[in-house]
């Protein structure tokens, strides 16, 4: 009596696939590209023409490209610490299921074809920001700040604040003021919301040796840093209104949407839960997009 094979090559190669894809980082590359897609529809006044639906269209699959480089190349320098930390062990790489070989082809061929791709169908200067983003994120933070300081999040958040910048350029050829405003939220928000995740997460960066802030100065410290960053990102958040990018409706939801955010660095900051420490890691997510969304809304009404 014959057995059937447990995996036919079709499913193997879908396999392989899901193993590229997961590489990608599929959610982070969603808020990148999400929060890219803000500075282009800010940076068109009014209706955007057809053909610059195309182009943003255009832009936004070229950042794709390159942010997921960004990410594959990213789990093949972590492939170590990744194995030893429960939110990453799954990863293909950190689980042998692809080698670094492969992992680095990948990354390779998405980064020059997001580059090409800005190059000659956006324009030059964007593919040129997206490129130093991708070395910011991938050279600059992952090998160099990484495993050195544990303010490594604060100085490579830079890079993961660029996405509206990419997208002003995008659009207009230029970085203006309105785009560096957008960068300053995202980067004030990225401190508080990386380490609302590494507290629950401390065991898991000790194992690896990583010198993130509550494993190097402890837990009431970062807590601390949370809060103050909070207080801070509140001020940047209310600059769109203040410099009128935007109007009524979205003060309303950055003022309490911050409000929020706030709240949950107060609670966490008197009293540490782990439970806590997730809710307001997951808040921050929704801080962040609900207020691009509701720069996106006010935009145009």
């Amino acid at each position: 009596m014959s057995t059937a094979p447990s995996s036919s090559p079709a499913q193997a190669t879908l396999s392989v696939w899901r193993q590229f894809h997961a590489l990608t980082k599929p959610r982070v590359i969603q808020l990148i590209v999400f929060c890219a897609l803000i500075g282009m529809v800010l940076a068109v006044p009014g209706l955007p023409s057809w053909a610059q639906v195309q182009l943003a269209a255009t832009a936004c699959f070229g950042i794709w490209l390159v942010a997921g480089a960004a990410a594959a190349f990213n789990c093949v320098v972590e492939q170590q610490i990744d194995a030893k930390m429960r939110r990453t062990a799954w990863r293909p790489t950190a689980k042998g299921e692809l080698s670094n070989l492969q992992t680095l082809s990948f990354s390779a061929v998405l980064c020059a074809a997001g580059s090409a791709i800005l190059y000659f169908w956006v324009n030059p200067l964007t593919m040129w920001l997206t490129f130093a983003t991708f070395v910011g994120y991938a050279v600059i933070y992952t090998v160099i700040l990484k495993p050195l300081t544990p303010q490594n999040i604060v100085i490579g958040g830079a890079s993961g604040a660029m996405p509206p910048v990419l997208g002003w350029a995008a659009m207009t050829g230029v970085v203006a003021p309105e785009a560096l405003i957008l960068f300053l939220i995202i980067f004030l928000w990225t401190p508080p919301h990386f380490w609302a995740l590494a507290l629950y997460r401390v065991e898991d960066y000790r194992k690896s040796g990583l010198p993130m802030l509550p494993v190097t100065h402890g837990s009431e410290f970062t807590r601390l840093q949370i809060l103050l960053y909070t207080f801070v990102l509140f001020a940047a958040c209310l600059m769109p209104f203040i410099m009128r990018m935007s109007g009524y409706l979205y003060l309303a939801a950055a003022v309490v949407l911050s409000i929020g955010f706030c709240l949950y660095a107060f609670a966490l900051w008197r009293d540490y839960s782990d439970a806590l420490a997730r809710k307001t890691f997951r808040f921050s997510l929704i801080h962040l997009s609900l207020l691009f969304a509701a720069l996106l809304v006010d935009h145009y009404i």
